[in-house]
């Protein structure tokens, strides 16, 4: 008996010591969360959500219970992803970087096979049929670019303005610009260039590189548009500028956004409120084009609080970056931030007819049960970043002086 009453103390013992480790790595791990940025992007997802059941409510834009029920399930997948890769080292998550990239590639590549599918609205086929519901690869191939090519910028360090490091580096860069394009989503292709180039430039891009982009520019987007786009890409940027042309595709390729700088302005200041208003239809209302119904609902102070909501989300990631330990923990923070504003500039740009429709959804707030699980996997890296400023602690992985 006495054996086994001091063993039994022993155990006990041990078990108070683990629980008081387990405890404590807990508190060390709370402790060093982003909260702020944290905060603000369940905001902006927990008034994505508030709209779609305001449609749903309304029945407005045939968006069902499904839509709002489909965006809960994601925001949750996509906050347990993002508590999980913060707890990890962004080190050791860029050195298996074969594990997510070519699994990002491939679920890609399925597109151009009889997987992949299109859906109402949208001129590409960008999504996979897996079973009864779908994934769009394109999203989460944005992310697993950001970190790829942060390691890749990271490794190379000041040699990247050396000739085959540049050239590689370009390759690595274009090809997901190339691969989307050609599947159809000019759009997305757009946000995967502007995020090359925002972390080229911040990872150290020499002045003759980019004054040399800036001449050749002009000649690219006159080769882009004589010999490259199509004539229905043309006119998406013509009817901008010809009210001529606006009244002849009044229900054509102008149908969205006539139908949405009208919800904008019947909106005027505080809107015609979430629930019994009056209400004004434009296609793809309740993704693409939900800053409208933005305007609608809640008129130029929802619009205004909006942008500043997502200006804010912006702003703390960049103070992340700023705050990094080193280049790749920049250089990261950096992409994720480019890609929630090039998101955001387009998405309102759309909305505004100050740029054409290019299918690019607002962050956090647009339906889309992927875009949302990517965005907290991207802001996953971002709390990794700034929860292993210290070398002292990491919760699932030690770095080796």
């Amino acid at each position: 008996m006495y054996i086994v009453r001091k063993n039994l103390q022993i155990i006990s013992k041990w078990l108070k010591i683990m629980v008081k480790r387990i405890l404590k790595s807990i508190y060390e791990y709370i402790k060093r969360l982003d909260k702020i940025l944290i905060l603000l992007c369940l905001a902006a997802s927990g008034f994505g959500i508030l709209l779609l059941y305001s449609m749903y409510a309304n029945d407005f834009a045939g968006v069902t219970e499904n839509y709002y029920q489909t965006q809960i399930i994601a925001l949750c997948i996509g906050v347990a992803a993002m508590l999980v890769i913060a707890a990890v080292d962004y080190k050791f998550i860029s050195k298996i970087w074969f594990i997510y990239a070519p699994a990002a590639l491939i679920l890609t590549l399925l597109l151009f096979t009889s997987l992949g599918v299109g859906v109402d609205g949208a001129d590409d086929i960008g999504w996979l049929r897996i079973g009864s519901f779908t994934i769009q690869p394109s999203e989460l191939l944005k992310v697993a670019f950001i970190m790829t090519f942060s390691t890749h910028l990271y490794k190379v360090g000041k040699n990247m303005n050396r000739i085959p490091h540049l050239l590689l580096l370009c390759l690595h860069g274009l090809f997901p610009v190339a691969l989307i394009s050609k599947q159809g989503d000019d759009g997305t292709a757009l946000v995967f260039l502007f995020i090359f180039i925002v972390m080229m430039v911040v990872a150290g891009l020499a002045l003759r590189y980019i004054i040399a982009g800036c001449v050749a520019a002009p000649v690219v987007i006159y080769i882009a548009w004589n010999y490259l786009m199509q004539p229905h890409h043309k006119n998406r940027f013509l009817v901008l500028f010809d009210e001529a042309m606006q009244q002849q595709e009044i229900n054509g390729i102008w149908f969205q956004q006539y139908w949405g700088r009208i919800a904008l302005g019947t909106g005027k200041m505080t809107g015609v409120g979430l629930f019994g208003g009056d209400y004004v239809y434009t296609s793809l209302i309740r993704n693409d084009f939900i800053f409208a119904y933005i305007g609608n609902a809640l008129g130029f102070v929802g619009c205004i609080a909006t942008i500043v909501l997502l200006l804010l989300i912006c702003m703390k990631v960049y103070m992340n970056s700023t705050q990094a330990k080193d280049k790749m923990a920049q250089l990261i923070c950096v992409g994720v931030f480019s890609m929630i504003l090039i998101h955001s500039v387009f998405n309102i740009g759309m909305v505004l007819a100050v740029f054409p429709v290019i299918g690019v959804p607002l962050p956090f707030i647009s339906a889309g049960g992927t875009s949302t699980v990517a965005l907290y996997v991207a802001m996953g890296l971002v709390l990794s970043v700034y929860g292993h400023r210290e070398r002292k602690y990491h919760m699932f992985y030690t770095e080796k002086d």
